[in-house]
């Protein structure tokens, strides 16, 4: 039997549903719901000129909605989450690592979890808007990636160890008592983002789960591609010394689960937007490709729509997946 399926929901934490009513009803949803997890966005300031970045997930290579946005701090969000909410989990899809101070990130992510009773997750990435980590007076573009496993690293060990001694190139802190530790006794899991061989070796080696957005141009992380990933994933996390089974695969992508007498829309139907037994067979086969937690973005800015999307998602879906575990 297969490890059983987990779904979850990212929170529009920008633009028009960026708003404490909206998140409020769809969070408590989620949670009514029995959904696993819900997710939020980072980004501290977007530029007025993005022109020397390109936006990974849009064949544009634009950040949809522009740069005059709202957009909710991540950790200040799950914060309010962590108040709300009683039992579904809570996690960044995902937090730019280099761009804030990781001693304080630990520290404010290990409060949140005592807070929640060990209910949050760490999505990681390094980044991709230039111009952000210019006006943030963060580290070097350009050394985002060796910065990200550094930070890492030392969040782990602020977690784990007390007192807390730390020798990196980019940080370095010595005997220091970093309490109160996460109520999760291991941790926080770090759950890794990107598709990129780095992000993909970054996961084997120092992450507790690979989490990928599957839209990337100039398609989709097809279900394929996915596998091939996760083989190689496997293949150096065995080389890094670790079981590879410990790496949890997750994927991150939009969904829309149409009524069955709905006119299928013009073109190629995208995956995971159809009736229930389209999405249905969507996520057979990312599961056959080895990925255990699945997270849902809203495909329209509506709240009644997103708010009727989870609904139908586990009324007419959640239940015939966990029904039927491939072997």
């Amino acid at each position: 039997m297969c490890a059983a399926m987990e779904f979850g929901f990212s929170l529009p934490g920008r633009g028009p549903l960026a708003g404490a009513e909206t998140i409020l009803k769809l969070a408590t949803r989620a949670e009514s719901l029995r959904f696993s997890s819900l997710f939020v966005t980072d980004h501290v300031v977007l530029p007025a000129s993005m022109a020397r970045s390109t936006y990974p997930y849009s064949t544009t290579g634009q950040l949809p909605g522009g740069a005059a946005q709202d957009y909710l701090e991540p950790l200040v969000t799950m914060g309010w989450l962590a108040r709300v909410t009683s039992r579904i989990r809570l996690g960044t899809s995902v937090l730019v690592v280099p761009y804030r101070n990781p001693v304080l990130v630990a520290k404010m992510l290990a409060t949140i979890d005592r807070l929640s009773g060990g209910r949050v997750i760490l999505g990681a990435g390094v980044g991709w808007l230039r111009e952000e980590f210019e006006a943030l007076a963060a580290p070097p573009f350009e050394a985002r990636g060796a910065v990200t496993d550094e930070y890492l690293r030392l969040m782990r060990a602020a977690w784990t160890t007390d007192p807390v001694t730390f020798e990196g190139r980019y940080y370095s802190v010595r005997a220091v008592h970093a309490l109160p530790k996460p109520a999760q006794r291991r941790g926080i899991p770090i759950w890794i983002g990107g598709h990129t061989d780095a992000a993909v070796r970054r996961a084997a080696t120092l992450g507790d789960a690979w989490h990928p957005i599957a839209l990337r141009p100039p398609g989709l992380l097809f279900p394929d591609e996915y596998a091939k990933r996760a083989t190689e994933l496997r293949g150096w996390a065995q080389q890094a010394g670790r079981d590879p089974k410990s790496v949890t695969l997750t994927v991150r992508v939009p969904m829309e689960v149409r009524p069955r007498n709905a006119k299928p829309p013009a073109g190629e139907r995208p995956l995971f937007q159809g009736t229930a037994a389209q999405v249905i067979a969507d996520i057979r086969a990312y599961q056959a490709a080895g990925v255990t937690h699945f997270v849902f973005d809203p495909t329209v800015p509506d709240l009644k729509a997103a708010l009727t999307n989870m609904d139908r998602f586990a009324h007419d879906v959640r239940g015939k997946v966990m029904k039927a575990p491939r072997a």
